[in-house]
């Protein structure tokens, strides 16, 4: 059940003007859901891109998760400007940890500009700073990007996937429609220790290739989606030990609020999918979901 009330970070003004006002309600935030009995952490959000209304401020949007028990976040980057957010942000609230990467569909760009190496070079400085526990998000996505640019996309990951080796950080993986061809860079280039597929949207097959090398999956409000059979497939066969949960806010905004701006204090949604399509008890899937993100990022303190 949910508490009607929109967190105090994420109140908006009601529409003027001639905007239409259910088209309004929609770009507002949804209410806050009723506190997990567990913290847990999202382990992917973008705080530097704001939805609805405007931004929120780092501290606002922490203390919007924490009261509905989402103790802690890991802030991404996917270009130099987020990535140069991440550091930045990290120092700013203890409640927050951060990867910074190359996004695979903005690397093509990178290399159209010459200006790949480069900026792979200045990833690898920011991930030097002690609160940024993963490279990424990278990958491949066959989504958007197509011809030369593949290429240049599958030249960045292997690049990341040798900064998280060399750096003894967590890979954090974007696939979008390229599962096959993931896995078989990672074996060919041999996966840092720690793996994880940010927004899983592979099926069981996937989720079982995951198990058999002890690669996380995290899912995200997608699960909650009509349509996403194969992701509940997945968390089927998914080893409880390698199940995490993330909003990707401000997009993939659970159900019932799909279409509507996402931020971390929207996590127990999907949590509370979790546990009902695995049959869980909910405290018991938060204790193992928190356990398991903090085996992949290391502590928050």
């Amino acid at each position: 059940m949910c508490n009607s009330t929109i967190p105090a970070a994420y109140r908006v003004p009601d529409a003027q003007g001639t905007q239409d006002p259910a088209d309004a309600r929609r770009k507002d935030f949804p209410p806050a859901p009723e506190p997990l009995p567990v913290p847990v952490m999202d382990n992917h959000t973008h705080l530097d891109f704001p939805e609805g209304k405007g931004p929120v401020g780092i501290k606002a949007a922490l203390d919007a998760a924490a009261a509905v028990g989402v103790q802690g976040a890991v802030q991404v980057g996917c270009d130099l400007a987020s990535s140069r957010f991440t550091v930045e942000a990290v120092d700013q609230d203890p409640r927050l940890l951060g990867a910074v990467a190359l996004h695979p569909n903005d690397a093509p760009h990178y290399a159209a500009a010459g200006d790949l190496e480069s900026a792979l070079a200045e990833i690898e400085r920011l991930a030097a700073h002690p609160r940024i526990r993963a490279i990424g998000e990278t990958g491949l996505d066959f989504y958007r990007t197509e011809g030369e640019g593949l290429r240049h996309q599958e030249y960045s990951f292997r690049r990341h996937i040798d900064i998280a080796k060399r750096l003894d950080l967590t890979l954090q993986i974007h696939d979008r429609d390229a599962h096959s061809d993931v896995v078989r860079v990672l074996r060919e280039e041999g996966a840092p220790e720690r793996v994880v597929f940010h927004c899983f949207s592979g099926d069981g097959e996937l989720a079982r290739t995951c198990n058999d090398q002890g690669w996380w999956m995290s899912f995200a409000g997608t699960l909650t989606f009509k349509n996403a059979a194969n992701l509940r497939a997945a968390l089927a066969v998914a080893d409880r030990q390698l199940i995490m949960v993330e909003t990707d806010a401000p997009f993939l905004t659970p159900h019932p609020h799909r279409g509507r701006p996402n931020a971390s204090y929207m996590v127990p949604y999907t949590v509370r999918a979790m546990a009902e399509l695995t049959g869980s008890d909910l405290a018991a899937l938060c204790t193992a979901i928190s356990a398991n993100t903090v085996r992949a990022y290391g502590s928050w303190a």
